[in-house]
């Protein structure tokens, strides 16, 4: 293990002289700032970045700290435009006047970084699609609903994950999912209500346990009289991956064994982007408002 302690002890001293520098890096320039040949001998420090990312989920774990809070970040992914005014890194940006792209969430989104300043959000939407997000901003929606409407541009970062949690809890406002009819779908929500399975040490500054799922769901094919168009026929690893989370603890109540032996049942799987088939702007205009405000969602 002496080669594990040595690594703990590099990766710990740099990240002691990110934080008093008041520097950030990502965890790739890490691997490198750590990375060389131990003097007197052919050995390195590190031959492989999972080498040193360990390291870190170590110290997040030794320290009871997030990577952000170390001053380390991974890649950006994700857009937030609402009725809300933000300060970011110092400057305050107003989230009603970022235009087509909105408001690129960072990776480090601690109090230190990021802090909400005024808001009329009364609830947040994450969207997994970019493209139905697209669709959503172009429509307004958020002003004419006054909500936060987020991407994660799929699987949600850390850095997104965090940012919702903080809403929820800062802004006491809740949290709406929406996400393909497929078992990803249900793993994206499942990430975001519980955390991740790999990394359950970060879950309780990061999962949102009140998140509701608004769909898509396999019941709403029949409900909004979708075309047969739409279908995509479940694949074997579909089937097997349904499967697995029937009995995940957080999947256990009775409505969400029936959500996933319905979508099993019915043999096929939907997008979001399925609803265009009825209007393109049917997701913005009829399917969220009349789930939203007939309460159809699950927790």
């Amino acid at each position: 293990m002496a080669k594990k302690f040595m690594q703990t002890f590099l990766v710990a001293s740099a990240c002691k002289d990110l934080l008093e520098s008041g520097k950030t890096t990502s965890i790739r320039d890490l691997f490198y700032m750590t990375k060389h040949t131990i003097k007197g001998a052919r050995e390195n420090t590190f031959d492989d970045q999972t080498e040193s990312d360990i390291i870190i989920e170590d110290l997040e774990v030794s320290l009871d700290a997030l990577r952000e809070e170390l001053h380390l970040f991974a890649a950006k992914r994700g857009s937030m435009v609402g009725p809300l005014t933000i300060v970011d890194a110092g400057d305050t940006i107003d989230l009603s006047h970022m235009g087509s792209g909105g408001w690129s969430i960072p990776s480090i989104t601690e109090e230190e970084i990021i802090q909400f300043k005024k808001s009329e959000a009364q609830y947040i939407l994450l969207v997994e699609k970019e493209a139905v997000w697209h669709r959503l901003n172009e429509d307004k929606f958020w002003k004419k609903h006054k909500c936060a409407l987020v991407t994660g541009n799929g699987q949600a970062t850390r850095g997104v994950r965090r940012l919702l949690q903080r809403m929820t809890r800062e802004l006491g406002i809740p949290l709406y999912v929406l996400v393909d009819n497929d078992p990803w779908g249900l793993y994206i929500y499942s990430v975001i209500k519980q955390g991740s399975i790999s990394l359950a040490y970060e879950s309780m500054r990061m999962a949102v346990p009140d998140a509701r799922f608004l769909g898509l769901r396999s019941r709403d094919f029949k409900r909004f009289k979708l075309s047969d168009d739409v279908r995509i026929d479940l694949e074997k690893e579909d089937e097997t991956r349904a499967k697995q989370m029937l009995a995940y603890p957080w999947f256990k109540a009775k409505h969400w064994q029936e959500e996933i032996s319905d979508l099993l049942k019915c043999g096929f799987k939907m997008e979001i982007e399925a609803l265009s088939n009825k209007d393109i702007s049917f997701v913005t205009d009829v399917y969220i408002p009349e789930k939203i405000g007939k309460g159809d969602w699950l927790t």
